[in-house]
């Protein structure tokens, strides 16, 4: 599905090579976090990916097609089978929720019939049935990240990216965008998280390929984020409102559950597969998100 073969990736004008002979291959349907402080290279990753960038050295191959041959007039076709989330969201102010989702579909010439269709079963699939005519200031963070998380689905890719989806939302909200990307990745999409939330990636126990000066340092099966020194612990801020609060009390409670779960038993193969499921106790969810598996 991806393929890095010994990828080097060096800017103009730096020194030290964005990336170093990283090498890697992603299978169709895994779900992958891309872990390790900022500048290790997460970010090149995925603009590899998207063909955004090319290598220096080395090839990355995805879907097959080997992306430093593709020519630039068939990077847009490329694109259709694989959609982007970004931590910024990048919606159009002026556009309604179905618009900004429609909008990607109008670019590469979908028809006025499949818009009509598709457009309102991914807002369903997000959680968002009913906001169609809303406009991006009348959302919360974790809605509009859902609109962006949409318009990448929108044309149904085989591969979903995601750089910090969460970077900019609260503890309750990034646990239901998280379990949204579980979703979307149980109905077959594969994905690829950069992310620096470690309670997830432990939390989750999917794989784990961390990066380090632009050098692969570990790719693991089922692995936690690694050295946390470099982030800021989880901790109670002074009391900002008592939603507030009690959200970011279930998260840490949940981490707690986590940690000793898995110190007070051996990790089997069946184990590891029920850590990839949804979590059941986590009161943050949205009520109607559990009807909407792809």
């Amino acid at each position: 599905m991806i393929r890095f073969e010994n990828v080097t990736k060096r800017f103009r004008g730096t020194a030290k090579p964005a990336l170093s002979d990283v090498d890697f291959e992603v299978l169709r349907g895994e779900f992958v976090f891309l872990v390790g402080a900022s500048g290790s290279g997460k970010s090149s990753c995925l603009r590899l990916i998207l063909r955004e960038e090319t290598p220096s050295e080395g090839r990355v191959v995805v879907l097959g097609r080997d992306l430093r041959t593709l020519s630039n007039r068939k990077v847009p076709y490329f694109r259709r089978h694989v959609g982007a989330v970004f931590q910024d969201f990048r919606l159009l102010p002026t556009k309604t929720v179905f618009q900004n989702v429609a909008f990607t579909l109008q670019v590469i010439g979908s028809s006025r019939a499949f818009i009509q269709q598709a457009v309102p079963e991914v807002l369903a699939l997000v959680g968002l049935a009913g906001k169609e005519k809303r406009f991006p200031h009348e959302l919360s963070g974790g809605e509009q990240q859902r609109v962006a998380i949409a318009r990448a689905l929108a044309n149904r890719p085989q591969i979903l990216l995601a750089d910090e989806p969460t970077g900019n939302l609260d503890p309750a909200t990034s646990v239901d965008i998280m379990q949204l990307l579980a979703r979307i990745n149980a109905g077959g999409t594969t994905v690829v998280m950069a992310t620096h939330e470690a309670g997830f990636v432990d939390q989750m126990q999917r794989r784990v390929i961390e990066l380090r000066h632009g050098e692969m340092v570990r790719d693991e099966r089922h692995g936690g984020y690694g050295d946390t020194s470099a982030i800021p612990s989880l901790a109670p801020e002074p009391e900002r409102g008592a939603a507030a609060v009690a959200a970011l009390t279930a998260v840490l409670e949940l981490h707690r559950e986590i940690v000793e779960t898995s110190s007070a038993e051996p990790e089997t193969a069946d184990t590891a597969a029920a850590s990839t499921a949804e979590p059941e106790a986590t009161p943050q969810a949205a009520p109607h998100e559990t009807s909407t598996d792809a």
